[in-house]
């Protein structure tokens, strides 16, 4: 029986990869600092792990025997200082490959993500060593360069490592994209450039947790990179009302012109940073890229040498996501 700690196993991909790593019958150390979404872990089946990465002697004691760990914590917002992605993304992913290495752990699986790829550019069948290492359009995109820096580095010294970057996580807990998407409908309107004909990657959360039990088991892969998505690129404009109608609701769009709406993104984050405000700016340049531009990405190699092959289609996905964003807010009303 396999020993796997997960990290950031409260969080949204964290508790569908604790699910599957049971079924496969698996013991499980979950890894997490809420203790709510923790004893909801253990009544699942796995052993929850109170403590913060980012203090590695807190953690030390759970890395004993380990076969593998799958570190999916991490900072993972828009917006925030820097002193904080650098804590949390930089230093915690150092001090879990210090951990890895100091107790013999046989595998490390980093959960990395394609926002590395964004840019003011549309971008098709993105390969996964086409990165702008200099790339630093949110503080995000520059700790997860820096972090998939340092599993490189421990790879050279001996640990065996995997890179994943899986593409707009979608599901049923979700907290963060697609919800975003369908507040703004209600509220003002979803910023559409051109027709919303910009192609986008999303990754129904299942199909992530799946390339991380493949990622925690195959062989030959050490030092790979892959790239995760649902291999179902699709127009903006095309999935958002996908969502939509899955919710029967009608969209709204505020057709906004690139140019102008990049300039005022930019003057709000250096208002943001001058005045120290609390929050993130209505816009970022991020959020403007990733609306205006393409961005699909290759995923042969994770095909080829992972043997990924999607459990969940982007329809029974976004079938699933209406059904229960209907019943949730139907409670609450």
């Amino acid at each position: 029986m396999r020993k796997i700690l997960v990290t950031g196993a409260t969080g949204f991909l964290g508790k569908y990869l604790v699910s599957q790593l049971l079924d496969e019958g698996c013991t499980v150390l979950a890894m997490g600092r809420n203790e709510e979404a923790g004893k909801e872990l253990e009544k699942m089946g796995a052993v929850f792990c109170k403590c913060d990465f980012t203090d590695k002697n807190s953690c030390s004691e759970y890395f004993s025997g380990l076969d593998c760990v799958i570190h999916a914590g991490a900072l993972s917002t828009v917006w925030g200082k820097w002193e904080e992605f650098y804590r949390i993304n930089v230093e915690g992913t150092k001090n879990i490959c210090e951990l890895c290495i100091e107790n013999n752990v046989k595998r490390l699986v980093y959960i990395s993500s394609p926002s590395i790829y964004s840019g003011k550019r549309h971008r098709y069948g993105i390969r996964e060593e086409e990165v702008n290492e200099k790339n630093e359009l949110n503080y995000y995109i520059k700790s997860k360069i820096l972090a998939e820096k340092i599993i490189r580095e421990f790879n050279f010294r001996g640990l065996y490592t995997v890179v994943l970057r899986p593409r707009g996580l979608i599901g049923i807990g979700d907290t963060s994209l697609i919800p975003r998407v369908l507040q703004a409908n209600k509220k003002s309107g979803i910023p559409l450039f051109n027709g919303g004909e910009n192609y986008v990657d999303v990754t129904c959360v299942e199909n992530v947790a799946l390339a991380c039990v493949l990622a925690s088991k195959k062989e030959n892969i050490n030092g790979e990179v892959f790239n995760i998505t649902n291999g179902e690129p699709m127009r903006f404009r095309i999935i958002l009302e996908k969502f939509l109608s899955a919710i029967d609701e009608k969209p709204r769009y505020l057709r906004l012109p690139f140019g102008l709406v990049y300039r005022i993104s930019c003057s709000l984050e250096k208002k943001w940073r001058k005045g120290s405000k609390p929050g993130e700016p209505p816009l970022t340049r991020y959020t403007v890229c990733t609306l205006a531009f393409s961005q699909t990405l290759d995923i042969t190699r994770a095909k080829e040498k992972l043997g990924y092959k999607p459990i969940k289609t982007l329809s029974e996905g976004i079938v699933e996501y209406g059904r229960y964003w209907k019943n949730s807010n139907s409670k609450t009303v």
